[in-house]
């Protein structure tokens, strides 16, 4: 198939406040565009796609998955991130929010159910 990887965007006033915390932070490998300096691209951790119904309504969400979400919290609590409210225990995991530069919010959980990238 042709199809050989995905490719995530987040938009940002504070895209390079947001790029230090994916680099310095969670500590994510990436390439640099030598056309735009500072413009990284991100290598992703291992990924999964799971599609829902919806009500009516056609959206996109990004997640990140753990598979310890009170020792990922104290670490990167440490690391300066914030986190909206205790985590909640849902379906299909245990939840919280992070909250990134610029207003970026992504789900942050450990799921209950089983992982396709340990497929």
């Amino acid at each position: 198939m042709g199809i050989v990887g995905a490719h995530v965007l987040l938009y940002t006033p504070e895209a390079e406040k947001l790029r230090a915390v994916l680099r310095d932070v969670l500590g994510w490998q990436f390439v640099e565009d030598p056309d735009s300096p500072g413009w990284l691209i991100f290598k992703l951790p291992p990924a999964e796609l799971g599609v829902h119904p919806s009500g009516g309504a056609t959206k996109h969400e990004l997640c990140f998955m753990c598979d310890d979400l009170e020792a990922t919290i104290a670490e990167l609590g440490e690391k300066g991130i914030e986190f909206r409210g205790a985590p909640v225990d849902e379906s299909f995991g245990i939840t919280t929010t992070m909250l990134l530069p610029g207003g970026v919010e992504l789900l942050l959980y450990q799921p209950k159910h089983p992982k396709a990238i340990d497929l």
